[in-house]
């Protein structure tokens, strides 16, 4: 986030605005806690994970109390437009605040579970499943000394698209997401017929799989194959944090600079995407409704590539 707010504070100002900085999102909003931003405000955060501004979620901006005071307090600074960052939630909250006081509204797409419609990669996504892969890696690597099994958790409880995509990039075994009917009998076969060729295997589960998580799979897999060496790793927040990647960079970096355009040229109501590498715009309304399907391409092809 902070290289998205770095790009839009930047742009900004060539423009010739203001610029204020909202401390921990909607909250902030609700107690005025805004602070103004000049280019050496953002100097040296593009390689920093997270966000400076901080960030929370915002029960009382749900309600109509909570929304007029955030409204007052937008006034009060002589605030005329916002950019923001997040997701589900946040694009909620957004048309909401538009629709009942009519302040323009850009959003760009904050979170590491990519299920946001209209971008192909949402900002956050390609560290998350970076910081997957780099640590299966090191997993792997016991797990093939010590001829063990792992399954290692994910984030992702109501998409499966990290399990996914660090599950190929992991060369895994088998891939358990909340998307695809979860099949431990297919596992169990696989695990039957593969059990004596690999030395190691590599499960990865999403967290919102139906089977009830990586450590209920674990108990089937014991108490079905009691002979192997069964061990459960929770990446758990590991992947919400770290150095960003260039590519997660410079999407955040073209998202904000497009966003203040966008504004300047009477764009509203509507979240900034990249798709086939061009800038999109998808109102909140359908930019809020997950993705629901996985490319069946590739749950074939880790079928086949996991043999």
């Amino acid at each position: 986030m902070n290289a998205c707010i770095r790009a839009v504070v930047r742009t900004a100002i060539y423009h010739n605005l203001e610029v204020f900085g909202i401390i921990r999102g909607y909250e902030g909003m609700i107690h005025g806690a805004m602070i103004p931003l000049e280019a050496s405000s953002v100097a040296n955060i593009i390689q920093r994970g997270g966000t400076f501004l901080k960030t929370a979620r915002s029960k009382a901006f749900m309600t109509e109390e909570g929304m007029q005071q955030a409204y007052d307090n937008i006034k009060k600074f002589e605030i005329d437009a916002l950019v923001a960052i997040g997701g589900d939630g946040t694009f909620r909250g957004a048309i909401e605040f538009k629709n009942r006081f009519g302040i323009p509204i850009i959003g760009t797409p904050g979170t590491i579970d990519n299920d946001l419609f209209g971008t192909d990669n949402t900002i956050g996504y390609d560290t998350a499943i970076n910081t997957v892969v780099h640590a299966v890696d090191k997993i792997r690597d016991t797990a093939e000394s010590h001829d063990r099994l792992f399954l290692v958790e994910v984030m992702g409880r109501d998409s499966g698209l990290i399990a996914l995509s660090s599950g190929i990039g992991v060369g895994a075994e088998f891939i358990f997401i909340p998307e695809k009917r979860t099949d431990l009998e297919n596992l169990f076969h696989r695990l039957e017929e593969g059990k004596r060729e690999k030395a190691s295997k590599i499960i990865v589960v999403a967290e919102g799989e139906v089977a009830g998580g990586a450590f209920n799979v674990a108990k089937q897999i014991h108490e079905r194959f009691p002979q192997f060496d069964t061990k459960v790793t929770v990446l758990g927040h590991v992947q919400r944090g770290g150095s960003p990647s260039c590519a997660d960079r410079v999407l955040a970096s073209r998202l904000g600079f497009s966003a203040v355009e966008a504004l300047l040229e009477g764009k509203h109501g509507v979240m900034v995407g990249m798709i086939d590498k061009e800038i999109s715009f998808t109102p909140f309304e359908k930019a809020v409704k997950h993705i629901g399907d996985i490319d069946q391409h590739l749950l074939r092809m880790v079928e086949i590539l996991s043999l």
